[in-house]
This record gives C-alpha cells, sequence and structure tokens, in this order.
C-alpha cells in the first residue's frame, strides 16, 4: 500500500524514491511484522490465559508434557498471521497477483487450523478436525489459488530440477497430444507440495520453538531465492527460472521471519505460549506456496529438509508397525524419540535448528552448482 501512496510523489519528493526497492520495502516489512508480534503477544496471552484456551495434551505422548505443558495457552499462530498480513499489505506491491496467492494460501490455511483448535479447546481434547476434512479444504483452497495461477499465467507449468544447468520439466509439452491437460498435472503436483509442507510443519510443532526455527531458515532462504528469481539479471545469470513479480514475495519471505522472531520471544523454552494448527498449517502451507511461486519447488525437500525427516519418521513408524507389528522409533515424530532417550528438550531444539541452518545453507550452494 505504501508503495502506491509514495512512489507516485517521488518525483516531487525524491526520499520517497526509496518506496521503488524491494530490499527497504522487505526490510520494513520484517520489521513491521516483529514489532506487530512482540507487542500483541502479552496481552494476547494473557486472554487466553483469562479464557482458558489451552493446549490440549495427548495422553499418549511424552509423559513429562503432561506435567510441564499443562495450562500453555495455544493459538499461537494467530498474531503471526495478523502481523505478516498487515506487514505485506503494507510494503508489498499490490499489483503483483503472486502476494495474494500466498496471502490467501496464509490466510485459508489458518483457517482450517483455527477451525481445528477451536474444536480441541472447546471440547478439552486433543482431537480435532479429522485428517480426512483437514486435507480435503487444504488440497481445495490450494487447487483454487494455484489452478487460478495456472489459468491466468502467473504459474508456469514446469519443475526445475536442483543441481543441473537449464533442466527443466515442462509438463505442457510433455505429451503433445494433450498439452494443455498436462499442464493440471503440475497444478495437482503443487498442490501436493501445498498439503507435504503444511502437514510436516504440523508434525514438527511438538516442542518449545522447534518448529519455528525451520520456519524461519526456510523464510529466509526462499527470500532470497525470490529475490534472484524475480531479478533478470541475476536469474540468467544464476542459470534459473526468471519469474516476473517473484521479488514481492520476498517481503512476504521476511514478514514470515519477523513474525517468527516476535512469536519465538514468547514461544522459546518453557513456552508461554504454543503456535497451534492455525500456525503450522499457515505457515507451512505458504513455505510451499512460496516454493510453487518461485519455481524452486524440489528444492524444498532440501532446505526444509526437518520437516521431511519429521514426515518421514511418522511414515515409517505406521508402516512398520502395521507390516511388522514393530516400531522402528521409540516415538514418532522423530523429536519425540529423542525425548524418549533421555535428551533435554533445548538440546533437541537447538540441534534441529542447526540441522535447519545447514540445510538452507547446501540449498544456496545449488545456485552456483548449475
Amino acid at each position: 500500500m505504501l508503495y502506491h501512496l509514495f512512489t507516485p510523489l517521488a518525483d516531487t519528493f525524491t526520499p520517497f524514491n526509496v518506496f521503488r526497492y524491494i530490499t527497504f520495502r522487505t526490510a520494513w516489512g520484517m520489521m513491521t511484522a516483529l514489532v506487530i508480534g512482540y507487542l500483541v503477544y502479552p496481552p494476547f496471552i494473557a486472554w487466553m490465559q483469562r479464557r482458558r484456551m489451552e493446549q490440549a495434551i495427548r495422553d499418549d505422548g511424552p509423559e513429562a508434557h503432561l506435567e510441564t505443558k499443562v495450562g500453555t495457552p495455544t493459538m499461537g499462530g494467530l498474531p503471526m498471521i495478523v502481523s505478516i498480513t498487515l506487514a505485506v499489505l503494507l510494503w508489498c506491491r499490490l499489483d503483483q497477483p503472486e502476494v495474494w496467492m500466498a496471502l490467501t494460501i496464509l490466510v485459508g490455511y489458518g483457517l482450517i487450523g483455527f477451525v481445528d483448535d477451536w474444536r480441541k479447546v472447546a471440547r478439552h481434547s486433543s482431537a480435532g478436525l479429522s485428517g480426512r476434512w483437514k486435507l480435503t479444504w487444504q488440497a481445495a483452497i490450494g487447487l483454487v489459488v494455484l489452478g487460478w495461477g495456472y489459468l491466468s499465467g502467473q504459474i508456469e507449468p514446469s519443475l526445475a530440477l536442483p543441481f543441473l544447468k537449464g533442466a527443466t520439466v515442462h509438463f505442457d509439452v510433455l505429451w503433445a497430444g494433450a498439452p494443455g491437460w498436462l499442464g493440471w498435472v503440475y497444478v495437482g503436483v503443487a498442490v501436493f507440495i501445498l498439503l507435504g509442507a503444511s502437514n510436516a510443519v504440523n508434525l514438527t510443532d511438538g516442542l518449545d520453538g522447534l518448529a519455528i526455527g525451520p520456519i524461519m531458515t526456510t523464510a529466509v532462504t526462499y527470500g532470497l531465492l525470490a529475490w534472484v528469481a524475480g531479478n533478470h539479471v541475476w536469474a540468467d545469470y544464476l542459470q534459473i527460472p526468471y519469474v516476473e513479480g517473484a521479488g514481492e514475495l520476498t517481503v512476504v519471505a521476511m514478514a514470515i521471519l519477523g513474525a517468527g522472531l516476535g512469536f519465538l520471544w514468547y514461544n522459546a523454552f518453557p513456552a508461554l505460549i504454543f503456535m497451534g494448527d492455525v500456525g503450522s498449517l499457515s505457515l507451512g502451507g505458504t513455505l510451499g506456496a512460496l516454493a510453487v511461486l518461485t519455481k524452486h519447488e524440489i528444492l524444498l525437500v532440501v532446505v526444509g529438509g526437518v520437516f521431511v525427516l519429521e514426515a518421514l519418521s511418522v511414515i515409517v513408524q505406521v508402516v512398520s508397525f502395521k507390516t511388522t507389528g514393530k516400531r522402528v522409533f521409540a516415538m514418532a515424530p522423530i523429536h519425540h524419540h529423542y525425548e524418549k532417550r533421555g535428551w533435554a528438550e533445548p538440546k533437541i531444539i537447538v540441534r534441529f535448528w542447526i540441522i535447519s541452518l545447514i540445510l538452507a545453507l547446501v540449498a544456496l550452494t545449488t545456485l552456483k552448482l548449475r
């Protein structure tokens, strides 16, 4: 909004030129989200405590959680969604469709998570929306948003392969007999990425501050990727797909960083508030959207390797138990396995953060290995 207000006045007042620069708006977008979150959380936490909007602790989880985490408010993702949305509306160019697609995923998936959290709180139970309904609504929102992006030409039906120079799979020309139809196969793949990212982040959100660390490193990584993908010169130099308008997603990504830092101030061990599904589903879905919109979909497996590890540990555990009757891990997701092995919660959290940071650096090196 500020871009549209002040850039037309730059000819008469030169300092307004700064609003043309993505770097300037990115920095202030991050700070805006951080300040809003930092200021909103204390009254929000107090209000949630008065209303006894507490996280229901699962009986089949680690025993220590029944003692240390009972009574902690949930739905901490709500202020994050608000702060990110306000920061994006203030500092982004609102004439870029990519911005609205990312925001729609953020708010839409956040609404699904809110309903899930509300049911848990209202029933004082760890059972919220069924997995089937969550996946159905997530897929529906993703299909509408990404389907519109494909039909409007904002999303190219192609997958860039990391580590390989100029290697791109174009779905619309794989089979000359039905190019248009195969474009929708890509949309299906992209929706799967949103669902995978959203639910993998949700699985990771099991310890104080565990999920928000990798969320922030992933957001920063995709902020950098969005900036270079939206810059024709840098995209050509680095041999990555150029995506017109992708640079504005840098503001979105760094707003996630700012909101995450504001949240972490109160979520660091021992947490004063939990993220809840409203936060994990919305932020995970938005990270997936950033991967799709910047045309670095496959790289999300590397950048978000911690989320992939958490999701795989659950899949392996379930498959192993159903086929052999034996468990591979003491408990899944894998962060609970380490709790069962006697690791202190802060040690698990920090080590997962370190792994996430290393994976982010590895992902960025692919830009020069093409």
